[in-house]
């Protein structure tokens, strides 16, 4: 019995955390950078931080992405454009990540049982709301450029209470489970201090 419990453990597909989010009414400004063009295509450069600092965070983020995520070149296009997406929404990318790990095991087609699609598992009803009707959320930019828009979103809502704002991300606010996933993946496998990692290279 043991052994047929950790063949399941090991082999079962990763559970979609995404949750029913509640839309909460955003500002124009926030809308229009959801409105305009983004596309399936990744980033191919930073742009907020130096190329030694990149390098070094590239290359750290993507040794601990390689088993979920085995094709290097898709790898790294995938952590320049969380990158990017996340500071452009001012968001640390390594939180990102951490959703990211929690909400669809980096799954880019993932859907979950209330619908929500994608590495951030985004409810559709966002593209309705705030969106394009071009946009798809399966696409790499679009994914991530929502799902950052609505954590910085819900952040702003709730002053910057990381707790709750995820709470509402998941549709799940004033519950600690969801936080809790969240928090640990970004101890353990996400923390990044840029400091201590360009001094060991």
């Amino acid at each position: 019995m043991w052994k047929l419990i950790c063949f399941i453990a090991l082999f079962a597909p990763p559970i979609v955390q995404g949750g029913p989010q509640m839309y909460e009414p955003m500002s124009a400004s926030t809308r229009t950078v959801l409105q305009k063009a983004v596309s399936d295509q990744a980033i191919s450069h930073f742009i907020t931080i130096s190329e030694t600092e990149s390098k070094v965070w590239l290359a750290t983020m993507s040794a601990r992405l390689a088993k979920r995520m085995p094709d290097q070149e898709e790898r790294e296009e995938f952590l320049t454009t969380v990158h990017y997406e996340a500071t452009r929404a001012g968001l640390d990318p390594q939180l990102v990540l951490s959703i990211i790990q929690v909400e669809s095991g980096f799954r880019k087609y993932a859907i979950s049982t209330a619908g929500a699609r994608g590495y951030m598992q985004v409810m559709p009803f966002w593209i309705d709301t705030i969106g394009s009707k071009e946009h798809n959320l399966f696409h790499l930019r679009v994914n991530l450029r929502y799902g950052c828009t609505i954590l910085r979103h819900y952040l702003d809502i709730e002053k910057g209470d990381y707790f709750r704002a995820l709470g509402r991300y998941n549709g799940s606010l004033g519950q600690a489970t969801y936080p809790e996933l969240v928090f640990n993946a970004w101890r353990k496998n996400w923390h990044y201090t840029d400091s201590q990692e360009i001094a060991r290279n």
